[in-house]
């Protein structure tokens, strides 16, 4: 009988189209996806895939398996959200991604009242930032994606469905007493990942300048740290700062520049009975 894992890698690579994009999609290591692909190549008896230099392509026989294993992939998880919806969410499982400052908020309140309204059903918790948590959404890896943007009139990606669960406003964090953020044009900054990083580029900008970064982490911690020891400003989300809020530096909210948090899904509705009943926890949480 043929492995429903193995399945899935070969899937992945016919997809992708490396071993690599393969690797990280399904959260696996490059070693452990050439193993199944071993494996498979064991249990069939056939030859999937062939080296072209160094990277890899499948014979024809790989793309027959991986056309078929598409479908039967989406038979069993078609049969795997009716079973769920069969049994009242008495069993089942829902799979959430969200980006850290949520996890160190409000998605823990929803675990709890999701154990709590249906203590049968089983969530598993991935943190990742927006854009790779919608790869996993569209990939079928989670079944709702928190993520947050700046713009609240941005188009939906095509086939996504966002619920708006909160807005979260931006604070200056300093280590005193400070203004706007126009009497900072030459102080050192602090950054975060990218999409921060822009929306604090756009917001100096409209005040004006542009800023002097000195520092990068995404270390909500690490950078309260250093503007605590006068190394430099930064701009946090509130919920960075419910999630950790150092005792040592101010935080004063900049008007006009709040970010919006939504629930993402992907597909049309209606949604399986496990999606939707943590899409409500989620929705009383927040």
């Amino acid at each position: 009988m043929l492995d429903v894992s193995r399945l899935r890698v070969l899937v992945a690579v016919a997809r992708r189209g490396s071993v690599t994009a393969a690797a990280k999609e399904l959260h696996y290591s490059q070693p452990s996806i050439s193993h199944h692909l071993a494996r498979l190549e064991a249990e069939t008896g056939a030859q999937l895939i062939q080296r072209v230099g160094r990277g890899i392509r499948l014979t024809e026989a790989g793309h027959l398996l991986a056309d078929r294993a598409a479908d039967i992939l989406a038979r069993l998880d078609a049969t795997a959200e009716e079973l769920a919806a069969h049994v009242g969410l008495r069993s089942g499982k829902v799979r959430l991604a969200a980006f850290p400052s949520a996890l160190g908020t409000f998605v823990p309140q929803a675990a709890r009242i999701l154990a709590t309204d249906h203590p049968g059903l089983q969530l598993t918790l991935t943190e990742t930032e927006p854009p790779e948590a919608l790869r996993l959404l569209r990939a079928g890896r989670v079944d709702v994606a928190v993520m947050f943007r700046y713009d609240d009139t941005a188009p939906e990606d095509n086939g996504v469905h966002m619920l708006h669960l909160l807005d979260d406003p931006s604070y200056l964090v300093s280590p005193g007493p400070s203004g706007p953020l126009s009497d900072h044009a030459d102080a050192q900054w602090i950054a975060g990942c990218d999409r921060c990083r822009s929306h604090l580029l756009d917001m100096c900008a409209k005040a004006g300048f542009d800023p002097r970064i000195s520092f990068t982490s995404d270390d909500i911690v690490a950078v309260q740290a250093l503007v605590a020891a006068g190394m430099g400003l930064t701009v946090l989300p509130g919920l960075a700062l419910r999630a950790h809020r150092n005792p040592a530096v101010e935080a004063a909210e900049i008007p006009g520049s709040t970010r919006h948090v939504y629930a993402a899904t992907f597909g049309d509705p209606p949604y399986p009975p496990p999606t939707k009943a943590l899409l409500a926890a989620l929705t009383a949480a927040a």
